[in-house]
């Protein structure tokens, strides 16, 4: 049985950061990597870095200090894609063929601002329209794909610290989690974290800078997934958060998902 592994990760400036890339490539060691808010413009992505590493396929998406996705890869990467979800030019996605025909699609969802509401907060309203065209992308799918990236909503009650402190906090007000759950169910997509790491147990992917000790307080949410085709979700055979990340230096607010499917 042969087998690879896809992370991804919204590292949150891929130059700030490069180091811990680094060391997360050389510790984990997975075939494909999907990056997030890389905060870099393709003329100035370090993809020598990536190459240096072996890592010699790239798919870029970048935006000059905002936004930006990119997919680095040992393997051949094929039949590149880029969709305006948020229907205004930012570069929030990046699609790719692995060998063996499979889909992968990286995505990073917006933030959405700080009020939950699109009348007074037109950031809110951006971000629910372009889940919902991420739903009728969805409804159309044939192919087996995997979806990964920062959503940017944590979906379950068990997703954050207190499910009663953040029922108005934007990323897990109950019109996000609604919106997010019809785009699952538009292609039947399953969630990889919850296959692997059930309801109701701790499974946090982000914690706040602004939390003086993230590890004593563990304000953590799930913003962070992997999604999977029904057909292909029988080929994930492990599934891991690789919540360490968050205390190296110079961290990310987020921590890198790592798949495992076989081919």
């Amino acid at each position: 049985m042969t087998s690879f592994k896809i992370a991804s990760w919204n590292i949150n400036s891929v130059r700030a950061r490069a180091a811990i890339v680094e060391r997360f490539l050389k510790e984990e060691g997975p075939d494909v990597l999907c990056l997030q808010e890389t905060k870099a413009h393709n003329d100035v992505f370090p993809g020598e870095l990536f190459t240096r590493l072996g890592y010699v396929h790239h798919a870029l998406n970048g935006q000059r200090m905002h936004h930006g996705v990119a997919i680095l890869s040992r393997l051949p990467l094929a039949e590149h894609d880029r969709h305006d979800w948020q229907d205004n030019g930012e570069a929030r996605h990046i699609g790719v063929r692995l060998p063996g025909g499979i889909r992968l699609e990286n995505v990073y969802v917006p933030a959405g601002g700080d009020v939950p509401d699109r009348t007074v907060n037109p950031k809110f309203g951006q971000k629910l329209d372009f889940l919902e065209r991420m739903t009728r992308w969805s409804e159309k799918l044939s192919e087996p794909t995997l979806i990964v990236g920062d959503f940017n909503v944590a979906p379950l009650e068990c997703d954050v610290w207190s499910h009663k402190a953040l029922l108005d906090v934007v990323s897990h007000t109950p019109i996000e989690v609604e919106t997010l759950g019809r785009l699952q169910a538009a292609h039947g997509w399953v969630d990889l974290g919850r296959r692997f790491v059930p309801a109701p147990q701790r499974c946090y992917t982000w914690w706040s800078y602004r939390s003086p000790d993230w590890t004593k307080n563990d304000r953590g949410r799930r913003l962070d997934h992997m999604w999977a085709s029904p057909s292909l979700a029988p080929q994930a055979i492990a599934h891991r958060v690789h919540e360490p990340c968050r205390a190296w230096e110079r961290p990310s607010d987020h921590v890198p998902l790592v798949v495992e499917l076989t081919l």
